[in-house]
């Protein structure tokens, strides 16, 4: 059973502010969230990196640690994510990295199930099975391969963004209506479970 503190997103905010490089999420019901995203020919090119951009200061601003293209309407194989050091298997963190047309594979066949939430699906939270151990290969801003082995935390937002590109939510994986529970609990029950503690 994972803890309701692996949430990946736990500090949604409950508005999506429109500006001028921020824009809309798109939400659970919008069927671009569920076809699958397009190949992109050049990451290179200008209306990448506005893309990029804009995803990245929507990602900062909606306060989550990873955003896929179609979660902006744009149905392109592009990916963003960051860890902070808290959440990172070996305290380093992982920096804001962007990945175009990424695939991925598992390293063994060791499952782990934790709680996620997404930016798409506001106040929802559920228990989701992901493989520990991964690579992952993308094509970054410049140009040049990136290819990682990683696990744990690393490991499953690579998964939860990777989804949105081949027409998945996380609401998918879940297998139990009670593993679904809204984030608000979740945080009222770790809370709760701290001062247990104390």
């Amino acid at each position: 059973m994972g803890s309701p503190c692996l949430a990946l997103y736990p500090e949604i905010r409950a508005a999506h502010i429109i500006g001028m490089t921020v824009r809309e999420i798109t939400l659970l019901g919008n069927p671009i969230l569920f076809g699958p995203a397009a190949p992109v020919a050049d990451p290179c090119r200008a209306e990448m990196v506005e893309l990029v951009t804009d995803m990245q200061e929507t990602l900062a601003v909606a306060g989550g640690i990873g955003l896929a293209a179609p979660q902006l309407g744009v149905a392109l194989q592009v990916m963003i994510f960051h860890l902070p050091p808290a959440r990172s298997a070996d305290g380093q963190g992982v920096p804001l990295t962007t990945l175009f047309n990424p695939s991925l594979e598992p390293l063994s066949d060791e499952v782990v199930e934790a709680y996620e939430a997404c930016l798409s699906v506001p106040g929802l939270a559920g228990l989701v099975p992901r493989w520990r151990y991964i690579r992952y290969r993308g094509w970054g801003m410049d140009g040049q391969l990136i290819e990682r082995e990683v696990e744990g935390m690393h490991a499953r937002v690579v998964q939860h963004e990777y989804d949105h590109l081949i027409g998945l939510l996380y609401l998918s994986h879940v297998k139990e209506w009670s593993n679904l529970a809204m984030t608000a609990e979740l945080h009222r029950q770790a809370v709760c479970g701290q001062k247990d503690r104390s």
